[in-house]
């Protein structure tokens, strides 16, 4: 009997929403059906002004948490029409939500994910399991990175140390030690796509660099590479995560003026050689017995970034998920149609080891259809 679940996530790239529908019935995940629906140029304009604090925050968001809902539900209903089933056959979505705040740290750590469950429940008629993060940050946690959890599910193995990296608008690392005896670990590097795609826009009015041509045609220079690996972010230990509410176009330009005279091009090559230094240090710093490295989400179609962790990493096995089918694009997608799993199997979606917070949990609320 099949086990269909949907996963859904507007990621920290927030340009498009990927939606997947999942058979657990196996023992591993089968993906049957996927689509990445362009997030509207309207909302998205909305979302990427929360990074940003504003006035009238409290109706904006009240007002783009029901629009979003709306457009995951058609997502899902779009998605279903497209496969022979329908919403009865479906037993829940988990749905990540557009973070639109991430403080993790300090006296009242919090992480806001907006795209209303009870709309995205009552538009599909399917249970939706939503709000996977703060359950552990009140456990102590960072609420984050939780795709960790699903990776040693999959890509755990006896044989080999590997690592899982995740280049969405954030970049982070899965440590998945072969020795059963140590504990999984990850955690969040640093930017990857947030910064590029937004220096990118900002200079070129284009929404991404298509496979890094643009990087690849400038220089890396080296002051502004230093001083943007100064910021405190990439000195501090593990549990650590971050969101484009602090590594967003302002990050970049308050780092500009240690050279006038640099060009657009040679900013976003250095930008680039950030992503990958932060990555590559953090690697050898945390797992340097990884012999694999297994590259998933958005950047994996940056034929510059991997051409330069190659470069960084020759001892390492460098290659997309998609050599152990799991479709690089849709992993983070297919995670939290696993954690919905986990959640009403009342089975923990989170790991301490991983989060920092005292206990794994069961994560998330559910919204009965």
């Amino acid at each position: 009997m099949r086990a269909l679940y949907i996963g859904l996530i507007s990621g920290t790239s927030v340009d498009g929403i990927d939606t997947v529908l999942i058979d657990f019935s196996q023992q591993q995940a089968e993906l049957i059906a996927s689509a990445n629906y362009p997030m509207p140029t309207d909302l998205l304009e909305h979302l990427l002004a929360f990074n940003s604090p504003a006035s009238n925050e409290l109706v904006n968001f009240a007002r783009n948490d029901v629009l979003l809902g709306r457009l995951f539900a058609q997502c899902v209903n779009t998605l279903l029409a497209t496969t022979p089933y329908s919403a009865k056959d479906i037993t829940a979505i988990g749905s990540h939500g557009q973070t639109i705040r991430h403080y993790p740290n300090g006296e009242t750590p919090t992480s806001l994910q907006i795209g209303d469950p009870n709309i995205i429940a009552e538009l599909t008629g399917i249970t939706t399991v939503a709000d996977f993060r703060r359950r552990d940050m009140a456990a102590g946690g960072q609420g984050a990175p939780l795709v960790p959890a699903f990776h040693a599910e999959i890509f755990r193995q006896a044989n080999e140390d590997r690592a899982i990296l995740n280049l969405g608008g954030i970049a982070n690392l899965t440590l998945l030690p072969a020795d059963e005896r140590q504990t999984v670990t990850g955690f969040d590097t640093g930017p990857a796509n947030c910064l590029l795609n937004d220096w990118i826009k900002h200079r070129r009015q284009l929404d991404y660099d298509d496979t890094g041509r643009w990087a690849a045609s400038g220089r890396v220079n080296q002051p502004l590479l230093s001083a943007f690996l100064s910021d405190p972010y990439f000195t501090l230990a593990p549990p650590k995560s971050t969101g484009r509410d602090y590594f967003r176009l302002e990050w970049i330009q308050k780092y500009l003026p240690i050279d006038p005279a640099l060009n657009d091009a040679d900013i976003q090559s250095s930008l680039a050689e950030l992503t990958v230094q932060s990555v590559v240090c953090d690697l050898y710093q945390y797992a340097p017995e990884t012999s694999r490295l297994l590259i998933c989400g958005g950047g994996v179609h940056n034929q510059e970034l991997f051409k330069r962790l190659q470069s960084s990493l020759p001892e390492i096995e460098i290659s997309s998920t998609a050599a152990f089918g799991i479709d690089p694009d849709y992993v983070e997608a297919i995670a939290f149609a696993w954690l919905a799993k986990q959640t009403l199997g009342h089975l923990t979606g989170s790991l301490s080891s991983v989060t920092g917070a005292k206990h794994g949990s069961i994560l998330g609320g559910i919204y009965q259809a």
